[in-house]
């Protein structure tokens, strides 16, 4: 009888808004608040798997910051609007809000929103939303050796480990959505041993069913953890 791989932690890549809302004949923009949208869906779908403990997003990179100002300015008012009207189903699902990613360049308001809604969902037990922002795995591992080091302790694969920004589980399932297959430098250490699927679908289209059929194959896959 094949064994079946338990999800517990699952990474998405949320790509595609622009090209989503090019096609359309609508700006950038647009296609970034229908995605807002998606990731309300996944959530809400996660929140009620029965093994899903960790959902981490992929919302900014630290290369995002090269995109025109005017989205640049766009983004950073979704965010601040999505965890404040959102506040009511982060508790309704029984999700906590948690982030990973260097803030210190956030507005003081920005900033203040996302404190108050984990501070507001701390105690929340279903699901652990987690939103990369202004993240980088390259910043994030020399952010961690650093931590390491300015403790005067060893540094060893577990030290690191305990310093990354992340205190969660390794990744057993990540997923890059609208064709594109490169990891843009999201959680490399976290990814070594996850399973990857790649699936054209744009992220404003992405629905839980697609969600559904993926978690499906991940399950029947044959995860060797560098093993026979």
């Amino acid at each position: 009888m094949s064994k079946t791989n338990t999800l517990r932690h699952l990474a998405i890549i949320m790509d595609g808004n622009g090209r989503w809302a090019k096609k359309r004949g609508k700006v950038r923009t647009q296609g970034h608040k229908v995605g807002a949208e998606t990731v309300r869906a996944i959530t809400t779908y996660c929140s009620t798997h029965e093994t899903i403990k960790t959902l981490t997003l992929y919302a900014f990179s630290t290369e995002n910051w090269k995109r025109p100002k005017m989205e640049v300015n766009f983004l950073m008012k979704l965010l601040n609007d999505y965890l404040k009207n959102e506040l009511d189903t982060y508790m309704e699902l029984d999700t906590r809000f948690e982030t990973v990613g260097d803030l210190a360049p956030f507005s003081p308001k920005l900033k203040k929103t996302i404190e108050k809604t984990k501070e507001a969902t701390k105690h929340n037990k279903k699901l652990v939303q987690v939103l990369a922002l202004n993240y980088g795995s390259r910043d994030e591992i020399v952010r961690a050796a650093n931590r390491v080091i300015s403790r005067d302790e060893p540094l060893t694969e577990e030290s690191l480990s305990a310093a990354l920004d992340s205190p969660y589980s390794d990744i057993d399932l990540l997923i890059r959505t609208s064709g594109e297959q490169r990891l843009s430098n999201f959680l490399l250490w976290q990814l070594s041993y996850s399973e990857m699927f790649f699936t054209e679908t744009l992220w404003p289209d992405f629905s839980p069913q697609e969600l559904e059929e993926i978690i499906e194959q991940f399950q029947h896959r044959d995860r060797k953890f560098g093993g026979i």
